[in-house]
């Protein structure tokens, strides 16, 4: 029979092995995941393991969740290799943090998150709780063996970030394992955190101290207008307000004329050929407000960027990923809304096949031909306000046209199934784009 409760403690207790990583070679630990993954394959079944088994396994034929586990961490090892601390953090986060919201979640109970009710508010405080506990432990312990040894600073606030971001992916209302969201989610936080230097922030503080006040200002009054307009939601505005917010004040005033470029282009278009998008069950929900998921979803990769900006070495290539990540937001919008309104040629990015105007994963040659006209003219405008150099953008545009692309496959294959949804394609769609431009640079 099956038991949660075993399997969340065998899930926490296999974070056992990260206290190895102190003196294991990074291919001695790939190793070790590759030899646990067969050891879950093969053997498992056969020492009693299927009591870990939850029914949608058994109906499968083999547990996925078990399988993705070592999965995960294989991939910390190899694309951290140089960085183990990051590997022991993000697998405390997905150890501790994961195990101790299904366990506390199913004793505790009380309020859910109003987005999803299978998820509880009780649940989310253990992850960040015992998943931060966790990760900052490992990570310590760790520390000795990366050269050079990290700060000590890193090893506790950035493992703590990393965990409140992931308490808050673990919530998001889709069936993507928390195997992959949750140490995707740490680790992205992580290898952001090791990006930052002392040096470039106490250089940038001063300016951003004095920009605060107008930040807040500037980003109130439009938050307040936005209402207004109906253009968001309520929660649409305090979460637009916090990214203009920190946009402005880290990434300065240019980044935010961006921003609200950006948006702005993306409302409008929202609106065009609303009648025809209302008849074929198409349009926008809630008349094209943006909220909380869709400002974080369309923003996010340019607020981290941002941060960058102001916190990194690298102040250049942060503001590529700021332009790339807002165009390739702002664009798709443009293409989808376009598409949706005068598409009359409407394909599936996968087949190639004819579909309906709407369908998930669904392209327009009369959409796709306006999100790169969009895309040119953002990237003009970002090289106008002086966000990067001429040289750079076919590198925004590419950038942008590669995120769209894989968001449609992405859409077309995994949304229908309930994989992801809407905003997790969208914020998928900025980060692409912002890596194949900075990759391209």
């Amino acid at each position: 029979m099956h038991s949660e409760d075993v399997r969340q403690w065998v899930h926490v207790g296999s974070a056992a092995f990260a206290v190895l990583l102190r003196w294991l070679t990074w291919w001695q630990a790939a190793a070790l995941a590759v030899a646990a993954l067969l050891f879950n394959l093969v053997l498992l079944p056969r020492v009693g393991g299927q009591r870990l088994y939850r029914p949608i396994d058994e109906a499968r034929g083999f547990p996925l969740g078990i399988v993705l586990y070592p999965v995960a961490v294989l991939l910390l090892i190899v694309t951290f290799s140089h960085r183990l601390d990051i590997v022991a953090a993000a697998w405390g986060i997905l150890a501790f943090g994961d195990g101790a919201a299904t366990l506390v979640g199913r004793r505790v109970g009380g309020r859910q998150w109003p987005w999803n009710h299978e998820k509880t508010i009780a649940g989310t405080v253990a992850f960040i709780v015992c998943g931060a506990g966790g990760a900052i432990a490992l990570a310590c312990w760790t520390r000795p063996a990366v050269v050079p040894e990290p700060a000590l600073a890193f090893e506790v606030l950035a493992p703590l970030a990393a965990a409140v971001v992931a308490a808050f992916v673990e919530t998001i209302p889709v069936r993507l394992d928390d195997n992959v969201s949750v140490p995707a989610a740490a680790a992205a936080v992580l290898w952001l955190a090791s990006l930052m230097s002392s040096q470039a922030v106490k250089a940038s503080a001063p300016a951003i101290i004095d920009a605060l006040p107008s930040a807040v200002l500037v980003n109130v009054v439009a938050a307040w207008l936005g209402r207004r307009a109906g253009t968001v939601s309520t929660s649409g505005t305090i979460v637009g307000a916090v990214i203009g917010i920190l946009i402005y004040a880290a990434g300065g005033p240019r980044a935010w004329i961006f921003l609200f470029v950006t948006f702005a282009l993306a409302s409008v278009v929202s609106r065009l050929g609303l009648e025809r998008k209302v008849l074929l069950g198409i349009a926008e929900e809630r008349a094209g407000r943006r909220g909380a998921g869709n400002a974080i979803a369309n923003c996010g990769v340019a607020t981290m960027a941002a941060v960058a900006a102001a916190a990194t070495t690298d102040p250049t290539a942060a503001r590529l990923a700021l332009v790339a990540a807002l165009t390739a937001g702002s664009s798709d919008t443009v293409a989808s809304e376009i598409g949706k309104a005068w598409g009359r040629s409407t394909f599936l990015a996968t087949t190639l096949g004819r579909v309906k105007p709407g369908t998930p994963g669904a392209m327009s040659l009369e959409g796709t031909a306006a999100g790169i006209v969009a895309a040119f003219g953002l990237a003009a405008l970002a090289v106008a306000v002086g966000l990067i150099g001429g040289a750079m953008i076919l590198a925004v545009v590419i950038g942008a046209t590669a995120g769209a692309v894989v968001e449609s496959v992405l859409a077309a294959t995994l949304e229908g199934r309930g994989i992801v949804n809407n905003d997790m394609l969208n914020f998928i769609n900025t980060a692409v784009a912002a890596a194949v431009a900075l990759s391209l640079a």
